[in-house]
């Protein structure tokens, strides 16, 4: 099951890498005068080389997460940023991309290439990064949704919430997207550089008395007069999604002899929560009489009580661990598409039946653990870390159980 759940979910991310889709969407458009390339997240590196393999640009700018440009593309500056909290290259690499934008032509064109984790990677913001730092590690640790999060960092930005397409008037903007948000919703992938931002400071300002944010009055100040922003210079595209991760994990499964269930695509709950959800309809397939994959796909949150190390993938894994135990035909994976969860170097994890005693024979008290977030450290200890290094792109995360139907489960 092992060696199944690894098929499974590395074949569903590799469908999703954007080099192919970036081409198809590329051949429908026709982009006029000089061509400025700019490529923003962790598939930047990816989606700009299949760019620059359709089109002659007169110049462009690539900004990734640390460790993710493996190489160099003609034209092209890369640069590498903090992620999830930005830092100083974060600042540094969008100076250099509005600096190349802001004087163009009227028949000039930006093609703007997006994906998940730009909203740290690329920022211009209205107040110091010391304290866009803070607030960014707050919400992080408050378990935010990515909507709530990034309503803030549009308040706070001069590229974001469809700032970034109006820096670049009166050249057109092109922009190709990889969503790594569950609705799809424009002006919250990458926090919208490039689409009219939907909300206001009124919006912000509700979510930060919900989660009582400790922000500054000055701040607060400059969010309430923050207002929505209409772009009219930009043609958006989405390419990729988690509906779309989710459903080439449904056909491997089917291909390697398993009954594919899904149970949901836009999964949007704490990471425990959503572990609970499985469980539940794992029980209900115990005893089928064939072989099962329960599947779903999307971004869970963690809300961080401790000082350990982890992810939300681990922590979902982990969660579950005691469940699992004495189930000797059950086994859950879950892992990011782009290879990270949370701060670590690992895609995720996997526990099965035998997990919460190979913890204890390591003198590992799951619940001390989860109590302390340190789930990578628990999971690195059995072996049941998965590690796939950055993959390319990014729409969110998957998740999978697979049923044996030729054991005979045994519930303690």
């Amino acid at each position: 099951m092992l060696s199944d759940a690894k098929k499974i979910c590395l074949s569903a991310i590799e469908s999703c890498l954007p080099d192919r889709a970036v081409k198809e969407a590329l051949r429908q458009k026709k982009l006029a005068g000089d061509i400025y390339l700019v490529a923003v997240g962790k598939a930047s590196f990816r989606m700009a080389r299949a760019a620059c393999e359709m089109l002659a640009i007169r110049k462009g700018i690539v900004i990734s997460k640390y460790n993710h440009i493996p190489g160099k593309i003609d034209k092209v500056e890369t640069y590498e940023a903090g992620h999830p909290v930005l830092d100083e290259n974060s600042l540094k690499a969008t100076g250099a991309v509005i600096e190349m934008c802001s004087d163009l032509k009227e028949t000039d064109t930006v093609l703007f290439l997006l994906s998940g984790g730009a909203s740290a990677l690329f920022e211009k913001p209205l107040v110091s990064l010391e304290e866009l730092q803070d607030i960014s590690d707050q919400m992080l640790k408050k378990g935010l949704s990515i909507a709530e999060i990034n309503t803030i960092r549009k308040k706070l930005s001069m590229v974001k919430g469809g700032r970034f397409a109006r820096l670049c008037e009166p050249a057109k903007v092109c922009s190709i997207i990889l969503s790594d948000v569950l609705s799809d919703s424009l002006d919250v992938i990458g926090s919208g550089p490039t689409a009219d931002d939907t909300t206001d400071g009124k919006d912000a300002l509700k979510i930060i008395e919900k989660y009582h944010l400790d922000i500054r009055k000055e701040t607060l100040d400059l969010i309430a007069g923050s207002r929505n922003v209409k772009v009219g210079n930009c043609e958006n595209t989405i390419i990729g999604s988690v509906k779309i991760l989710v459903r080439n994990a449904m056909k491997e499964a089917e291909k390697l002899g398993y009954k594919a269930v899904l149970i949901d695509d836009g999964i949007d709950c704490e990471a425990k929560e959503a572990g609970d959800l499985l469980y539940q309809n794992i029980l209900e397939h115990l005893h089928d009489k064939e072989d099962i994959a329960l599947i779903m796909g999307g971004e869970t949150t963690v809300k961080v009580k401790g000082k350990g190390l982890g992810g939300r993938n681990q922590e979902l894994v982990l969660s579950q661990a005691k469940h699992l135990s004495g189930l000797d035909n059950v086994l859950i994976m879950s892992l990011g598409s782009d290879g990270t969860d949370g701060p670590t170097d690992a895609a995720g994890g996997y526990v099965d039946g035998n997990t919460l005693k190979m913890l204890q024979d390591a003198n590992i008290d799951i619940d001390e653990v989860l109590e302390d977030n340190d789930s990578y450290h628990a999971l690195k200890a059995i072996g049941a870390l998965i590690k796939t290094g950055p993959t390319g792109t990014n729409v969110n995360d998957i998740t999978i159980a697979l049923i044996s139907s030729s054991d005979s489960p045994v519930i303690n």
